[in-house]
């Protein structure tokens, strides 16, 4: 039926009503009725002709569509009556509509949906786990796996469909027609990593079995690297490029999708290319990630424990190296959301705070438009407007407050998603964070869910017993409801409560996230310059050749005019935990059977790296210029391994067995102080490996200490390392402030978003708060009146009425002090240096609270001192 048809049977409704009235007025002239009350008998006799009509609707199907779109245009009418209202309502809402369904959309991508892999709940990540508890003291640990122990697992694994590996690696891509030298992130996959997870090239071919060995020379590239460094020519497939100067054939593209373990990842070799034979043999070499796909009928318990004894075999076969006793496992989806999981769980829950306090605002915002709407709300009712029908039309206005704000919302949650991706570092399944059909069937759910909550319980109000009672009293009596007033109070008191939790879960993250940022790791972080890079193997292939590179550039940088000192070394303190290796002190009595062997970080440094980091010796002596290859070897400890394993005696002149660097002992030389290898991490014990061994397996840092901002020395520096070697390309240009910062990962980020959504949250409490207690005083008038008709001071006036305003205020802070108790635990883990129940930032809580509810109050309970008494008495 469309609407020109509605149209025309309502009026034929109201033609036939009027008919029937008009017959009914006659027949009771025809009684004798004088003309004059004809009509009003006829009219009690007849009935209530808008109700005859509303039922007659009723019977019709299109009753329900027609009575909505009615209360919404009288809605509309209604909220552009009050244009103040309807753009706070609206403008609350979008806010908190779109933070909602902007971190929803985050959560969802990275945590709920499924990764675009065949069978994707099948997949599986498997670890080594020690059952040591000292190094399960912060976390249960999950251990990369030895190449050793993974093939073994794979050889045995009767529970599993098949399992595949993994590691990290780089590359130095270098260009053919003149193009800049690239340092490249890298992955190694086992030849079966990619059928295992169901993914095939765009563009060629994956690895097959016989590529799968130390000398192979086949390569994949991401769809990244192919169209930004080749430009999507597909004639590059079945081509060499060079990587650290050897050549590989490119043998595929992966599609553009595909951004598993990271987006960072540019080419993938085969999982034993250039590894040394030797390393795949050993059981504790332990740098390898496994995936296994579980067979349809088999559970993950029962396939893991055929794992579990054959690692637990490997364990009692290597009693005195690093093998693990026990295995762990977890899915895939929680293997790549492991370290934004809780952050993302923390900042969902403040939102969904927020959008509470939102909605609760918006419903005392109602409540309070309803005060002075009762009389006519009373009216309609006395002349048979339905309950039912009051009650819709009160909801209809929150729908359409909701809606709007949510269409807002929507679109400012677009911008902030975008945002968010752009800004969280390392956050995983990034191409599948967009809005689709569930986000904005999420975004409806709101909506509706925003209407009731905001609008259900004003509309309960509005058309209680107590709004009859509006006919029959004066304005004096009804100026306030007191079952209104309490509404409303209540209301207040939930959403400061509300605020409370999220102020202070705000204060602990901000606490923390500044103990973090002023940690002392160390050494000096001041004016340091950083910067990394790789010597190519095949240019560099000779000790003599490394050493003689990186004396040259450490001799002209440290020539340069503003340079105080320059130095190398592996990795700066607070960068990363690099590499470990395990070692045995040849004057101490061997270790026990079933004893795994002690284990420390491992580092280079030249002779000028302790002093340029400004790390304090201890004892002995740094590292010279005869610390190098073909010279006896020696080493530098940290005084964290020196109390560990040499606790009172003298470590000097002892010796460290490294079975990872050879068969040779490693003389102790000094002891320098502790330094962190990760800001928020508990220290570990480091041994320091000269430079100048020449060992060019992993990458260097040049640390440099200027007199001045350190940044502007990067590109003079860069200009003297290319003049050296054209070909090599650096990385990592930062300071080591930047450089600290970064190991921080996104915790200054949640906690600033945590603080934003506090920080809003108070100022929507605040404006509650002064909503209420300006109502207060506009109900109160005549009361007010009286009083200080009656003598009552303006001081005593003033105390009154901050009284009623403070009180909702108390109540809702003891309320959100006690349940912050226990929501605190939500963000215990996060936490570095700072106790969950700091006394600190639970009083600066609750001292904040009561100020800015103090300025709330302060003003209306002001205006309702200033009150003229005969001006109030002349309202009644």
């Amino acid at each position: 039926m469309t609407w020109w048809q509605i149209r025309k049977r309502d009026q034929d409704v109201e033609r036939e009503l009027q008919s029937d009235l008009e017959l009914e007025e006659e027949e009771q002239r025809e009684h004798g009725v004088p003309p004059e009350e004809a009509r009003y008998a006829a009219l009690r006799s007849f009935g209530n002709p808008t109700l005859i009509s509303e039922q007659t609707r009723a019977v019709w199907s299109w009753n329900g569509l027609e009575s909505l779109l009615r209360d919404l245009r009288i809605s509309l009418r209604t909220l552009f009556r009050s244009p103040g209202f309807s753009i706070i309502a609206i403008l609350v809402m979008a806010l908190c509509i779109g933070a909602s369904t902007s971190l929803f959309t985050v959560v969802r991508a990275v945590l709920l949906k499924p990764l675009p892999f065949r069978d994707p709940d099948r997949l599986v990540m498997i670890y080594e786990h020690f059952r040591d508890p000292s190094m399960n003291a912060q976390q249960f640990n999950y251990n990369a796996v030895a190449p050793a122990d993974y093939y073994d697992w794979r050889a045995h694994n009767h529970g599993f469909e098949d399992m595949a590996a993994w590691r990290w690696w780089q590359f130095t891509l270098t260009g053919e027609r003149g193009e800049l030298p690239e340092l490249l992130s890298a992955r190694g996959g086992s030849w079966n990593l990619f059928p295992l997870l169901g993914v095939n090239a765009v563009i060629g071919r994956t690895f097959s079995e016989s590529e799968d060995r130390p000398d192979g020379n086949s390569v994949m590239l991401t769809w990244n690297l192919f169209e930004r460094r080749f430009g999507g020519n597909p004639s590059i497939v079945g081509r060499q490029i060079h990587l650290d100067g050897k050549p590989y054939t490119v043998i595929g593209v992966l599609p553009e999708w595909f951004t598993y373990p990271d987006a960072k990842v540019q080419v993938w070799v085969p999982y034993a290319s250039g590894l040394p034979p030797e390393i795949l043999q050993h059981h504790d070499f332990h740098f390898s990630r496994v995936v296994a796909r579980l067979k349809p009928d088999v559970s993950l318990a029962n396939a893991l424990s055929r794992v579990e004894a054959a690692q637990y075999r490997l364990h009692l076969q290597n009693l005195h190296a690093p093998v693990a006793e026990d295995v762990a496992s977890r899915t895939l989806v929680q293997d790549l959301a492991q370290d934004v999981k809780k952050p993302l769980i923390i900042l969902l829950c403040a939102v969904t705070c927020m959008l509470l306090i939102g909605c609760l605002n918006v419903a005392n915002l109602m409540v309070a438009r309803s005060a002075s709407r009762q009389k006519e709300i009373a009216v309609r009712s006395a002349l048979g407007a339905r309950k039912m029908t009051l009650i819709r039309e009160q909801l209809a206005e929150s729908l359409l407050v909701t809606i709007a704000g949510g269409i807002a919302g929507v679109g400012l949650s677009l911008s902030a998603t975008k945002w968010l991706v752009a800004t969280w570092r390392d956050l995983p399944s990034t191409r599948s964070v967009h809005a689709d059909g569930v986000v904005l069937a999420f975004a409806c759910a709101l909506f509706i869910s925003a209407a009731l909550l905001a609008g259900l319980l004003p509309a309960i109000s509005l058309t209680g017993k107590e709004g009859m009672a509006a006919l029959q009293a004066s304005s004096r009596s009804t100026a306030g409801s007191q079952a209104r007033t309490a509404l409303r109070k209540t209301l207040l008191t939930v959403e400061i409560a509300t605020t409370v939790v999220l102020l202070i879960a705000a204060g602990l993250l901000l606490k923390s996230f500044w103990r973090l940022r002023t940690t002392d790791v160390g050494c000096a972080t001041d004016n340091m310059l950083t910067m990394g890079y790789s010597p190519s193997a095949n240019k560099y292939d000779r000790p003599e050749k490394v050493n003689a590179f990186n004396e040259t550039l450490l001799e002209q940088v440290r020539a340069m005019p503003g340079v105080r000192a320059a130095a190398l070394g592996s990795i700066v303190p607070g960068a990363g935990a690099g590499g470990d290796d395990s070692f045995r002190i040849p004057e101490h009595p061997p270790t026990a059977p079933g004893t795994a062997l002690p284990n420390a970080l491992s580092r280079r440094a030249d002779p000028g790296y302790f002093s340029t980091l400004q790390i304090p010796l201890l004892k002995g002596r740094f590292f010279t210029s005869e610390d190098r290859a073909g010279n006896p070897r020696t080493i530098v400890i940290s005084q964290q391994l020196a109390q560990q394993y040499f606790l009172g005696e003298d470590p000097l002149g002892k010796h460290l067995h490294v079975p990872a660097r050879g068969d040779a002992d490693y003389e102790i030389v000094g002891v320098v102080a502790d330094t962190l290898y990760q800001v928020g991490q508990p220290g570990r014990a480091m041994m320091y490996f000269p430079v100048l061994n020449g060992e060019i397996e992993e990458g260097l840092t040049l640390a440099v200490r200027t007199a001045s901002d350190p940044l502007s020395f990067s590109v003079p520096i860069q200009k003297k390392m290319a003049e050296l070697d054209p070909e090599l390309p650096l990385s990592d240009v930062l300071t080591l402030q930047q450089v600290i910062e970064r190991s921080l990962g996104n915790v200054g980020l949640s906690a600033s978003l945590v603080v934003g959504f506090a920080a809003l949250s108070l100022i929507l409490a605040s404006v509650g708060l002064y909503g209420v207690l300006s109502y207060l005083t506009t109900q109160r008038t005549a009361e007010i009146g009286v009083r200080m008709a009656l003598g009552a001071q303006r001081e005593e006036v003033l105390r009154l009425m901050l009284g009623d305003g403070l009180r909702p205020a108390l109540y809702g802070l003891t309320l959100g002090l006690a349940a912050s108790v226990g929501a605190v635990r939500l963000v215990q883990s996060m936490l570095y240096g700072t106790r969950p129940l700091d006394p600190a930032i639970f009083a600066a809580v609750a001292a904040t609270l009561l100020v800015v509810a103090m300025f709330a109050c302060l003003v209306p309970a002001w205006r309702a001192s200033r009150i003229d008494p005969m001006q109030a008495l002349r309202t009644e």
